[in-house]
């Protein structure tokens, strides 16, 4: 199989939804799927600016989840969507949450409110977890006008969690302190 990359279809402002239908590009499930598809791509990121395996083997298994999000969230008629698919639920959830526990136990606690940066890597990193919480933003607004599963809302939460905790580790493997924010000091006026 084949894809073609310009189609003409969408000069008009509209786009095809995975398993068929038309929609305006602005239409609210074309904002969701199109900020998972953003994240994805800050993870591509990411993952070329790190050279640990494991982590590299976490970011591109995180991509694969994402991709089958994005799928389910063009879909409009789910049970295609399951025809092709398996769906992200409670074992990706899971898996994340013991994913953050390792990483918990390996990097010192915090104790200071940090900024992104550090390793490049890392930085990648903090970018994609503010594009998660974008996402998870504009799934919430979709799931105001149009059924999700809560699983989907749930994933891109912790999510944004374990992309915080990569950066802490991809900075601590690295042996990059991490930036930590200071609380600017007022200057006194006389």
């Amino acid at each position: 199989m084949t894809f073609r990359i310009y189609t003409k279809t969408g000069d008009k402002g509209e786009t095809g939804l995975f398993g068929g239908g038309r929609v305006r590009k602005d239409d609210l499930r074309v904002e969701a799927y199109g900020e998972v598809d953003e994240l994805n791509a800050c993870l591509g990121a990411a993952e070329s600016a790190i050279t640990d395996a494991q982590v590299k083997a976490w970011i591109r298994r995180i991509q694969d989840e994402l991709f089958v999000l994005g799928a389910e969230l063009a879909t409009p008629d789910a049970e295609a969507m399951r025809k092709m698919f398996v769906p992200v639920d409670q074992g990706e959830i899971a898996a994340m949450e013991t994913i953050i526990d390792e990483i918990d136990a390996e990097v010192e606690p915090l104790k200071n409110f940090i900024l992104p940066g550090g390793h490049p890597g890392a930085a990648h990193l903090h970018l994609a977890r503010t594009v998660c919480r974008r996402a998870e933003r504009r799934l919430v607004t979709f799931a105001g006008h149009t059924q999700v599963r809560e699983q989907v809302i749930v994933y891109l939460n912790r999510l944004s969690d374990l992309l915080f905790m990569l950066a802490r580790l991809v900075n601590h493997r690295a042996g990059i302190e991490e930036p930590k924010w200071s609380a600017p000091r007022r200057q006194e006026t006389r």
